[in-house]
């Protein structure tokens, strides 16, 4: 596997404790503790000191150690395995900064847990990400960052500013480096993943396939066919999605794409979610390279030699400087298509 940070320029923040000036203070969960001191090391800042800990039955315990009174508050957690865990833990934490006067209170969720059941595809089925976003809501936050949410309407669930943050100017820089632009073609896993796969092929100037699946009627189960749409027939192709988690669909539109004459098929997405027998139907496949973000924990039995593991902590930190001076977190990403 190979690990790749991102520029390591610190950010200079003001912590100001004296009366009327505002004080940052970015706080920790247990999900990924390595990713919060990353970006407080960006920061200039040190996470502050926080007890955490699991009675015997199961119930979390926070206690932040020192006040957080008037404070700019990030509290960072990225809903990682186990997830429930740690959206609950997340949950008190921001309950404890809101019962200890915080002023602001901003829940920072590198990767948004339950993103994916965004609307109702049949009946009696939940909206679990509008659920999400009424408890941070009911907790005491005023603010959600994310980084490439699963769909973007979810910013419309929530009733206060959602920072939604993009990596794909890190994704695509790292790609700008290391290829032949004029042989890339980029490709939509599916038509849902299109309009992003838009915003790369602007950037990259190349051109667009898409993965799109019918059912073949001829087959009595009616099984799935992955039909090719664009020219890839020697071209090195760039499989964008904004999550692999057991990397079956991954898996089988790289082939799709080989069947079609591809020279190589180049995995990008944001969230390594590496369910499951994911790691070893990546390893097994002709797949070039997977290329992740740290969003989150990867541990070392998900690793593997065509990982590469880019660090999202400079531009979360970049999006925290930018809400505590009342800035703007649009600018990140102007000129970024």
């Amino acid at each position: 596997m190979r690990e790749r940070r991102t520029s390591d320029r610190q950010i200079r923040v003001t912590g100001i404790t004296a009366t009327g000036e505002k004080k940052l203070l970015l706080f920790s969960g247990r999900a990924f503790p390595g990713l919060t001191n990353e970006i407080a090391g960006c920061l200039g800042i040190e996470p502050t000191p926080t007890t955490l800990y699991d009675f015997a039955n199961g119930e979390i315990f926070v206690r932040f150690l020192e006040s957080v009174r008037g404070c700019d508050a990030f509290v960072l957690q990225s809903h990682t395995a186990p997830i429930n865990q740690w959206i609950m833990e997340h949950l008190i934490m921001v309950d404890a900064l809101k019962r200890a006067s915080a002023k602001r209170i901003t829940v920072v969720a590198p990767f948004f847990g339950y993103a994916r059941q965004d609307k109702k595809s049949r009946g009696r089925e939940p909206i679990s990400a509008r659920l999400m976003t009424d408890l941070f809501a009911t907790a005491g936050a005023d603010r959600l960052m994310a980084v490439d949410l699963h769909t973007a309407q979810i910013q419309g669930f929530f009733n206060g500013p959602v920072d939604h943050l993009f990596a794909l100017p890190i994704l695509a820089s790292y790609i700008e480096e290391r290829l032949d632009l004029p042989e890339v073609t980029v490709v939509a896993p599916d038509a849902g993943r299109v309009r992003v796969c838009e915003r790369w092929t602007d950037r990259l100037r190349c051109p667009l396939a898409i993965i799109h699946k019918r059912r073949d009627t001829d087959v009595a189960n009616k099984v799935k066919v992955l039909e090719v749409v664009g020219d890839v027939a020697g071209r090195t192709c760039i499989l964008v999605d904004d999550m692999i988690d057991t990397g079956a669909t991954i898996v089988n539109a790289a082939d799709a794409l080989f069947e079609k004459g591809a020279a190589q098929v180049i995995v990008t997405a944001t969230h390594g979610v590496l369910s499951g027998s994911a790691v070893d139907g990546l390893k097994n496949s002709r797949i070039g390279e997977v290329i992740v973000t740290n969003t989150l924990p990867i541990p070392a039995e998900k690793r593997f030699d065509k990982l590469t593991v880019l660090s999202i902590a400079p531009l979360i930190a970049r999006a925290i400087n930018e809400v505590f001076s009342d800035g703007s977190v649009t600018s990140l990403f102007d000129g970024q298509s």
